[in-house]
């Protein structure tokens, strides 16, 4: 790579540190941010050494598969099929009456009718990951509105290929062939059918293989090959990229790695996303824009006001609210990336001369300019609250799941009982053999690592009731501990601890609700075997207890030297002798009459639920009335 390519990678790179934070700061959306940073690029297009912003785009657009690709993920087939009347019927609507619209204002204007059809196709359809992302920042993805503009969005992906591939035929002004146009269905019920194929059958099998290995980097690279081979599949037989990743992400909505590959896809989609709309920025055409402004900015304002009026119209068709039926107009209302496709082909099918294809062009990337500043305006106008609905695959009550980290032993008995009083969780653990063998008995598991914050957002942590903390090694389970008390302090955690030193450092990072995972388990059996030696039922209760009540308040007593081993030691030595002079004390007193006038007194000392753990006072003797043996 030499120094110039360097530069422009570095460019690229310092728009998205400043731009896009920019452009959130004044509340303009880091879209529109990554927009104006392109246009600033566009003037120092020499310098910097682009000889061709398109091929730059095009790169880029494979943010735009892996952000359909994150989508997806979070569909379910079966969720999906319940939104094909959005999808098929509205979405039709839509695309049809837009076109049939912009053909008449053409034909008016004195164009050809199927040159202007085309146009009219081209400019139907909005930006996918535009649109996506601007409801994603906005927290509106989940809202009915937002719902109902992905399924529009979906459909126009799917329209796009016939839309594109019609494009000669509006040349030759002939009609596909009946072999033609089995030979197209063909290749894409093939390609869908190997997707499925493949998703079902060998990409589980994959990411256990992948994932068995313990290489982190492995598990990345393999969901990066996943989208890209969508994408080269769907090139190859000439249809959307971004439509086949879509599909992958659906056929792996169901896997226990969802949230591992979500975790691992988002960064590069991210920075690629936003390379993708700052080239699109790069390819505005500025010159043209001083040429002929009056004509641009007429073919803007037509644009957007003619796709406003249908989809608010649509909208309320559908129940929406005036608040809520004008954002979806809005966020719709600019057209998209496949129509520079369409452009670019037609002229050079000689439909289009190649000044108006770039007048057009420019027409498309400025209505994409004009979606955050019409959105901020009618939040300035209009502040309605968003109220989103659930997530595509979440519980109900989404924000009221529990995040369980570690579903070994101890993760799955609190699972079981969860489950029994229906409380959404969702587990999350690293190993891939028990991923796979949990599964198996339909609990809801996931492969990832909990120390990863990533993957805790995939999780949602952030809206979890409570997080289970059951992971069995202590070193990740200390650092899974650190990223949950740092960025989710309001989750409250319960933390398994394997020994002392364990509680320790989890009460180090502020862990309040600690259970060691053995130590009650081990107290019962020590009851049971002091019956068995002959002690009576009463007195094994009654040394359990007291040892319990002073080793918890040993295990408070020892944190603060909990580091010193040599303390350590002594303070043990020391606590063991005050404990069995406590026990020889205490046997001499149970074993005294019960007469005395002080045993009432003890009988309620006994019938205390819960002792604190740093109590200093010496426990009372037990009635053998008050206690039935276990």
């Amino acid at each position: 790579m030499d120094s110039g390519q360097l530069l422009l990678v570095a460019t690229f790179l310092a728009v998205a540190a400043v731009m896009a934070p920019l452009g959130r700061r004044f509340k303009l959306g880091t879209v529109l941010g990554y927009l104006l940073g392109g246009v600033l690029l566009a003037q120092f297009e020499q310098t910097l050494k682009i000889a061709k912003p398109e091929d730059i785009l095009h790169t880029a657009e494979l943010g735009v598969a892996m952000f359909l690709f994150l989508i997806g993920l979070e569909l379910k087939p079966r969720r999906l099929w319940s939104f094909r009347y959005n999808v098929f019927v509205l979405g039709g609507i839509q695309v049809v009456l837009t076109a049939t619209v912009l053909t008449v204002i053409g034909v008016y204007f004195g164009y050809a009718i199927a040159t202007w059809l085309l146009v009219g196709l081209a400019v139907s359809l909005s930006s996918t990951a535009f649109a996506l992302q601007i409801l994603e920042e906005k927290g509106e993805l989940q809202a009915r509105h937002g719902r109902l503009a992905f399924s529009i969005l979906l459909f126009q992906d799917i329209a796009a290929i016939p839309i594109i591939a019609l494009v000669p035929v509006f040349a030759t002004g002939a009609g596909l062939t009946p072999s033609d146009t089995a030979i197209a269905a063909a290749k894409a019920l093939g390609a869908v059918a190997a997707l499925i194929i493949v998703g079902q059958f060998v990409l589980d099998r994959l990411y256990r293989l992948v994932a068995s290995t313990g290489v982190r980097e492995a598990m990345t690279a393999s969901a990066l090959l996943t989208v890209l081979s969508a994408v080269m599949l769907m090139q190859a037989i000439g249809m959307s990229p971004a439509l086949g990743a879509f599909v992958a992400g659906v056929l792996l909505a169901d896997s226990e790695y969802r949230h591992q590959l979500a975790s691992d896809i988002a960064p590069f989609e991210a920075l690629l996303l936003g390379v993708f709309f700052t080239a699109i920025g790069l390819t505005l055409d500025i010159s043209a824009v001083m040429e002929q402004p009056g004509l641009i900015a007429i073919g803007v304002v037509g644009l957007v006001s003619v796709k406003i009026i249908i989809l608010y119209l649509i909208g309320r068709w559908q129940g929406l609210d005036g608040w809520a039926a004008r954002r979806l107009a809005l966020v719709l209302s600019q057209g998209g990336e496949f129509a520079f496709v369409v452009f670019a082909a037609a002229s050079q099918n000689s439909i289009l001369q190649s000044d108006e294809a770039n007048i057009l062009a420019v027409v498309v990337t400025l209505s994409m300019v004009t979606t955050p500043f019409l959105l901020m305006i009618d939040d300035y106008f209009d502040k309605e609250p968003v109220k989103p609905l659930p997530a595509f695959d979440t519980p109900p009550r989404a924000d009221q799941h529990v995040v369980i980290a570690g579903f070994g032993r101890f993760g799955q008995i609190v699972a079981r009982i969860l489950r029994a009083k229906r409380i959404p969780f969702t587990a999350l653990d690293i190993d891939p053999e028990q991923v796979s063998f949990v599964g198996q008995f339909d609990n809801k598991i996931y492969y990832g690592d909990a120390s990863r914050l990533n993957v805790l957002e995939a999780a949602e942590t952030g809206k979890a009731r409570a997080f289970i903390l059951a992971i069995d090694d202590i070193e990740t389970s200390v650092a899974t501990a650190q990223v949950v008390r740092r960025y989710f302090p309001n989750v409250p955690v319960y933390a398994r601890a394997r020994n002392r030193q364990h509680v320790h450092r989890l009460m180090d990072l502020g862990v309040e609700n600690i259970e060691r995972e053995t130590y009650h388990s081990a107290l019962e059996l020590t009851r049971d075997l002091l019956r068995g030696l002959g002690h009576s039922p009463q007195q094994a209760r009654y040394m359990v207890e007291t040892f319990k009540e002073h080793d918890e308040k040993r295990l408070f007593d020892d944190y603060k030297h909990y580091t010193d081993i040599e303390k350590i030691m002594s303070l043990a030595k020391r606590q063991s002798q005050e404990l069995e002079e406590l026990f020889a004390q205490d046997i001499q007193q149970l074993e005294k009459p019960a007469a005395k006038p002080d045993v009432a007194a003890k009988q309620k000392s006994a019938a205390t639920p819960a002792r604190k753990a740093d109590s200093t006072t010496k426990p009372a003797a037990e009635s053998p009335r008050e206690i039935a043996p276990t």
